[in-house]
């Protein structure tokens, strides 16, 4: 087998191991390094316009896992079983827009982008968020186009904590209002900035899970040539 078949039956592998962890064993803790690493895959993960509008918050607080073990059904099973816990924020409206101090600041110190490039590439942003997909209309348009940023991180660390043998569990089930003004009393949401966009728990497997279902590969993918 070539290093490249190996490399791909290494990764479908995790894909298959992979699955929404419903019960952690409380006992098995993960490595510093290891939720580094996975956490590092959530920083790296691409975003539009590479405006990285997240932050991933790790609560280890027991209190306030309880809290959101409280307001969350769909944490409820998890803590304060699961290892780690992660909150993962968007950034709202507030820093989104195309003349925001947020993604001025961010293009010129951390993309590093000369002036007259950004002004363009602003340009382009304000283009895209007024004609293209319409984001200034309300609030939650921009914010919604920031989750969806953040979904693609997720997706990055699950399948990274997968692959090197640690389980994780999406959380989605929260009332959302609920969620934020809890998450605005602990100081989360920097007053507005951001609000939650879902949830994560990583640990290890206690039980074993049913075989993985899928629409056959045919109905899921048509090709057009």
């Amino acid at each position: 087998m070539s290093e490249k078949e190996s490399l791909k039956e290494q990764i479908i592998k995790a894909y298959n191991f992979r699955h929404a962890t419903k019960q952690f064993d409380p006992n098995k803790i993960i490595p510093e390094d290891d939720f580094r690493f996975i956490l590092e895959t959530g920083r790296l993960s691409p975003s539009s316009f590479g405006t990285e509008p997240w932050r991933f918050v790790v609560v280890q607080n027991p209190e306030l896992r309880e809290k959101i073990k409280n307001a969350s059904w769909g944490a409820f099973g998890k803590l304060p079983e699961a290892s780690h816990f992660v909150l993962f924020l968007a950034r709202t409206r507030v820093d989104l827009t195309y003349d925001s101090d947020y993604l001025r600041n961010h293009f010129i110190n951390v993309k590093q982008m000369p002036e007259e490039h950004m002004s363009r590439y602003l340009g382009r942003i304000e283009e895209f968020q007024k004609s293209d997909f319409k984001l200034l209309d309300g609030d939650r348009p921009l914010f919604d186009w920031a989750c969806k940023q953040t979904y693609i991180a997720l997706g990055n660390m699950m399948t990274a904590a997968a692959q090197i043998g640690i389980d994780s569990c999406p959380i989605e089930g929260f009332d959302i209002e609920k969620m934020n003004q809890l998450l605005n009393e602990a100081g989360l949401t920097e007053n507005g900035h951001f609000g939650l966009s879902v949830m994560a728990a990583f640990g290890y497997r206690i039980n074993e899970p049913s075989p993985k279902t899928r629409r056959p590969f045919d109905d899921v993918v048509k090709w057009i040539e």
